[in-house]
């Protein structure tokens, strides 16, 4: 196996993910030729995602929760640093009455556009529960959310049907905390439902001024905001999903920020591009391979796990990130509760003990699918892992797709596809609280997020009673026994939760983070 692996052509691979890739950069339009330029200071950033949606009740990533945080306005929001931290927002004040009664008073003063005045706090109400009532994908964030009461037109009361402890580091200062302007949204849907990428109101420093699929994003000073001044006149997103293309478009000067890929982390230590700072940070990402349980072909447990013990994690994580990336445990990144020291499968492969559970099953000559999005790294994980599997008798067509296409590939919402979908790469987000790793996995999320379709009443279980708990390591406990659960189906094989190293332009701005890297556009100061 070792042989054949290293005769896998790395740089083939990459050359065919820098083709799969999108944007306004790879079409070869230069970027000052989509975006006109503007008088004042204006922030040039690249997004390795093509938004789908601005309605954060129905994002599809978050690399749109980047950009809702510029235009609509939340209780709290995260810190940039390197701590994992909060602060107030939208709300003057919000406190935990008791255990499963949060009140919160609203800033007086905060508008929406278009008039639809002032946020109030039955805006609040209407945008968490909203979330509930069109069962999104976002209402895993809410955990065991109930209702809002209305106390005046200010101030309200959240209420929990039982405690719910992510609620500082998930619902809040993440998607589901965005308001939206309860009657614009019901003017523009009818129904209260996703008004994707027309969104009827703003009540953020910035507005949508114009969106070209495929192409770039500009956000423009809202002029009725009334809070702290951001630092920049203009927000140009240019969508660069395939993360070569992105360091290429930074070096070109295209745009100032940008996440480049592990393995090109030393290149640009040791020889940065002028006048460019290169930060590393821990990533709370999870890439895994996900099965397809219910489909016909993956029903037998003896083949989900002779594709387990295939994979060999460090060989794919060589190929992909230089070696570069940490070898996944499960769903739960380190530093975070509940993370696993190892998993139940070690890291490297077992041909021997594969074939065994191929011969169980009583299959050969197997066909498989391995759907991945086209950004590029997830391409080289899905070939090096069609080679892998091809040792023990599996052929895998791998069916690389647009990110946003892939992102709705296994919700029975979007269609059928989820039927025919076998193999597929998942590269998920995740927040600082074990919860928002896991939550994807219940039988509620059959179909929405949870695309293995996994399902166990054990599981569900213990994810209603781990967030509960303020205790960190009876906590954790809970959380290692649910990884043991996903693992043991057979439907995961988790590969890494890479890290990510980001560079800017220090004489155009001074970036700012959330400790896993991800942007903060609102704390960006110009130069």
């Amino acid at each position: 196996m070792e042989g054949f692996i290293k005769n896998i052509d790395r740089r083939t691979l990459l050359k065919g993910g820098v083709a799969l890739g999108g944007g306004v950069i790879t079409s070869g339009m230069p970027l000052s030729q989509v975006i006109w330029a503007a008088e004042g200071k204006v922030l040039k950033v690249a997004l390795q995602f093509e938004l789908v949606t601005l309605d954060p009740g129905f994002y599809t990533s978050s690399y749109e929760i980047n950009v809702m945080n510029c235009l609509y306005s939340k209780l709290t929001h995260f810190k940039p640093g390197s701590e994992w931290g909060w602060d107030l927002e939208a709300a003057e004040k919000v406190e935990q009455v008791d255990p499963t009664h949060i009140r919160f008073r609203l800033k007086k003063g905060i508008k929406f556009t278009g008039g639809y005045g002032e946020v109030t706090a039955k805006d609040v109400k209407f945008s968490l529960e909203r979330t509930i009532n069109h069962k999104s994908g976002s209402m895993g964030e809410l955990g065991s959310f109930d209702h809002v009461e209305i106390e005046d037109e200010h101030t309200g009361v959240i209420v929990f049907k039982t405690p719910y402890v992510p609620v500082w580091t998930i619902t809040f200062p993440y998607a589901s905390g965005h308001i939206v302007s309860e009657q614009a949204v019901m003017k523009a849907t009818k129904d209260g439902g996703n008004f994707g990428m027309k969104p009827p109101a703003f009540s953020g420093p910035y507005v949508l001024a114009e969106w070209k699929q495929n192409q770039y994003t500009l956000l423009t000073r809202n002029p009725e905001w009334s809070g702290p001044k951001p630092g920049f006149d203009e927000i140009r997103i240019v969508p660069i999903t395939d993360i070569k293309t992105a360091e290429r478009a930074y070096q070109a000067g295209d745009v100032d920020f940008a996440t480049i890929s592990l393995d090109s982390l030393t290149t640009f230590k040791s020889n940065p591009p002028p006048d460019t700072k290169v930060e590393e940070h821990p990533s709370l990402r999870t890439i895994w391979l996900g099965m397809n349980m219910d489909h016909p072909a993956l029903k037998d447990i003896n083949v989900r796990k002779a594709i387990q013990w295939a994979i060999n994690v460090p060989q794919i994580l060589d190929t992909a990130y230089a070696g570069q990336a940490n070898v996944a445990t499960g769903p739960i990144a380190p530093g975070i509760v509940g993370h696993r020291e190892k998993a139940l499968v070690p890291p490297e492969s077992d041909l021997a003990k594969a074939k065994e559970f191929l011969d169980k099953a009583g299959v050969s000559d197997l066909q498989l699918t391995l759907d991945c999005d086209n950004s590029g790294i997830p391409g080289i994980i899905a070939q090096t892992i069609q080679a892998q599997l091809s040792q023990i008798g599996i052929a895998v067509q791998v069916n690389a797709q647009d990110p946003g296409s892939f992102a709705t590939i296994g919700q029975e919402s979007e269609g059928d596809r989820w039927k025919s979908m076998q193999l597929f790469i998942r590269n998920d987000s995740s927040l600082p609280d074990p919860y928002y790793c896991t939550t994807s996995f219940v039988k509620a999320q059959v179909g929405i997020w949870n695309w293995e379709r996994f399902r166990s009443d054990r599981f569900d279980e213990l994810d209603a009673k781990a967030v509960a708990i303020e205790d960190p390591n009876e906590r954790a406990k809970l959380y290692y026994e649910m990884q043991d659960l996903l693992e043991e189906s057979g439907a995961y094989r988790f590969l890494t939760n890479g890290a990510t190293p980001i560079v800017y332009r220090t004489t155009k701005i001074k970036a700012a983070t959330r400790p896993d890297g991800v942007p903060l556009y609102l704390d960006f100061t110009p130069a």
